[in-house]
């Protein structure tokens, strides 16, 4: 473990040693519960009020819009099955992308199957982009709810969230986007977006697992499925995780403007240097998705004849982490939905991809030497089945 080299950054990043600090400060002097009105309940209820300001504050929206969860799988649970429950009388048409993470077309089945609503799945080109008429095309009276992802986790691709947010401006449809993998590099503001319910994960972006935040709209309402107590403004019942929500809020301080924008770039000049390595060694391979249009942090590459099962077992060895598909599908290597929803079910992608993500500690020589265990592993394969 030493000396592994982690290049699955969008399955889960490090926690950032001033979040550890951070919290480890909180565990150790701060164990009151938010919710006792004696001093040492109002001492953590300060700090719970602070965490939620300083997040609001970075997304330019009022503290009481911020709803604490326990990760992007809670918020876009919440945000589906609450707003779908809540809005029924309206309608029971749906629309989602074919392309999201299992927590929304699983929450979309659900829906689906047992209480009969309806969803459509918007297509996306071998690109994995979405056109926004095929959106508009999908669109309805009876439409309640629409939810898309702001950046795919398997392809890095970036989706049409603020020209959907204007077209549903008059819409009765409420607009929630999954932006787990987008919010550690892009400045996210749901209101310039448009959209009404936003889902973002602490861990995504140098901070503790199991903690995350759903935005609400102000004056939006949906059907809580957590019941028990008056926390999270009556939305999420269940006592704060106040230590993983102060260590969330510091990982979000350390992502100033600035912050993110050299990190684009240096993910950026990883990607070119991945790139140009394996152009070189005159290398096979593909990328999935649309290198303009995408995070530079994901990497998704098809090479040619080489099985993904493979490469990454071979690369585990090698002492790389790399991934070959939603980290939500661990133990189960089964075929990308993602890639199948671009391709088709039968294109080799699917038995050839290999997801790789950059994350603030990797480096040129790290991104040199898994282009090394690339080029060798290509070449050995391709000798092999001449």
């Amino acid at each position: 473990m030493k000396d592994a080299i982690y290049f699955d950054h969008a399955a889960t990043t490090p926690v950032s040693p001033l979040v550890i600090q951070t919290m480890t400060e909180v565990l150790t002097q701060d164990f009151g519960n938010p919710s006792s009105i004696h001093q040492f309940g109002r001492k953590t209820y300060k700090l719970l009020t602070e965490a939620r300001n300083a997040i609001a504050k970075n997304l330019l929206v009022k503290d009481s819009e911020i709803i604490f969860t326990s990760g992007g799988t809670e918020s876009n649970n919440a945000a589906i099955i609450g707003t779908a429950f809540k809005k029924q009388i309206d309608g029971k048409h749906l629309i989602t992308t074919a392309i999201e993470h299992p927590s929304v077309l699983q929450t979309m089945k659900y829906l689906k199957e047992q209480f009969g609503f309806e969803v459509t799945y918007l297509p996306v080109d071998e690109k994995g982009n979405l056109a926004v008429e095929m959106f508009k095309q999908a669109l309805r009276e009876d439409t309640i709810l629409v939810s898309v992802m702001a950046a795919n986790n398997e392809t890095g691709n970036l989706l049409p969230i603020q020209e959907i947010g204007e077209i549903l401006r008059n819409h009765q449809a409420i607009f929630h986007t999954d932006a787990v993998q987008a919010m550690g590099l892009q400045q996210v503001d749901p209101k310039d977006l448009g959209v009404d319910l936003l889902s973002a994960s602490a861990h995504k972006l140098n901070g503790p697992k199991g903690v995350g935040f759903l935005y609400k709209r102000a004056n939006l309402s949906f059907t809580p499925f957590l019941h028990g107590g008056e926390q999270e403004g009556r939305f999420r019942a269940g006592t704060e995780n106040l230590a993983s929500i102060v260590g969330f809020k510091k990982a979000i301080e350390i992502l100033s403007q600035n912050e993110r924008k050299q990190r684009f770039k240096k993910y950026q000049t990883l990607q070119d240097l991945l790139f140009r390595r394996l152009d070189e060694a005159k290398v096979r391979y593909y990328l999935n998705g649309d290198l303009n249009n995408k995070l530079p942090n994901i990497l998704n590459l098809h090479l040619e004849k080489v099985a993904s099962n493979l490469t990454l077992m071979k690369l585990d060895l090698k002492g790389f982490a790399i991934s070959i598909g939603s980290a939500c599908t661990a133990g189960n290597i089964s075929d990308s939905h993602v890639l199948a929803a671009m391709y088709g079910k039968d294109h080799p992608a699917l038995k050839q991809s290999i997801r790789i993500s950059f994350g603030e500690g990797n480096t040129k020589e790290q991104v040199e030497k898994l282009a090394n265990e690339l080029i060798a592993l290509s070449q050995k394969t391709n000798k092999e089945k001449k």
